[in-house]
């Protein structure tokens, strides 16, 4: 029995915990093909929001079955890639000082955030910027461009200001980049009441939810496949951020909803109020 044990590369005591464990279920077959279907879909997705997916779905299981099944299918999350910043910060305009840091959020519209990434492209690099609602964790603007002139976030500011329409006393943060300090970006925010808020030298985290987005987006869509050209891409981010990442991708600080479900919970919630 020792020497099969070692061709088989097991151990005598997993060999026998094998011998006696229970034949599964076809209930017990239901939920791990479950399982498995949920990590296919979302890769990013660790055990914690499979569980929440599945309690979406009608089951009753206990979390850590749910750990025990992903970690024997390999099912569990790959460790995303480096993240690579492209922030000039080093430029001649005014700044503005972190108002975002000490916000305690209660509703939409409150404090937007703001960053830009690279998308890699086959034979080219192209640039994103995208305005998230901090509250919802919903992305409201974006833009893709094949520069990093200011006419990127331009863009991406005049859809969420389009799409929202907020009201004054409205806070939007970004970094330093030159792009969020032009003339023009910060003239269109102060003409619809917006206070700016930059983050402070040397402190990456004051930016951390929008960046947390880039990684997302970059793990969940961009590292998934290869885009044959900027419309490509623009078609495949558009069905990322305007269906799966605001109406279907689950958030723990959300308490497992996608942004719009929680958008909605929360303007059903002030008219009952």
């Amino acid at each position: 029995m020792n020497l099969l044990c070692q061709i088989a590369g097991v151990s005598r005591a997993g060999y026998y915990r094998f011998l006696g464990r229970p034949p599964s279920t076809p209930e017990d077959m239901d939920l791990r093909s479950e399982i498995q279907a949920i990590a296919l879909q979302w890769p990013a997705y660790g055990y914690r929001r499979v569980h929440a997916e599945l309690v979406r779905r009608g089951w009753k299981v206990n979390h850590k079955r749910v750990l025990r099944w992903m970690r024997s299918d390999n099912l569990l999350c790959l460790r995303r890639r480096r993240f690579i910043l492209t922030t000039d910060s080093k430029h001649g305009l005014p700044v503005y000082p972190n108002l975002a840091r000490t916000m305690v959020l209660t509703g939409i519209n409150q404090l937007w955030v703001a960053d830009i990434t690279y998308i890699r492209l086959q034979f080219e690099f192209v640039y994103l910027a995208v305005i998230l609602d901090a509250f919802s964790r919903r992305c409201i603007g974006w833009a893709l461009r094949r520069t990093l002139e200011a006419a990127v976030v331009l863009e991406a500011l005049r859809m969420a200001l389009a799409l929202r329409r907020p009201g004054p006393g409205l806070i939007h943060h970004s970094d330093r980049g030159v792009q969020y300090a032009s003339q023009d970006y910060v003239a269109l925010l102060l003409e619809h009441g917006i206070r700016i808020s930059m983050s402070r030298i040397g402190t990456p985290y004051d930016n951390a939810q929008a960046e947390s987005f880039i990684k997302t987006l970059k793990y969940e869509e961009v590292y998934r496949g290869e885009y044959r050209n900027l419309e490509d891409a623009r078609g495949s981010i558009r069905e990322f951020l305007e269906k799966i990442y605001n109406q279907q991708r689950l958030h723990s600080a959300l308490g497992y909803r996608p942004p719009e479900e929680f958008e909605a919970l929360c303007v059903r919630a002030e008219k009952s109020a």
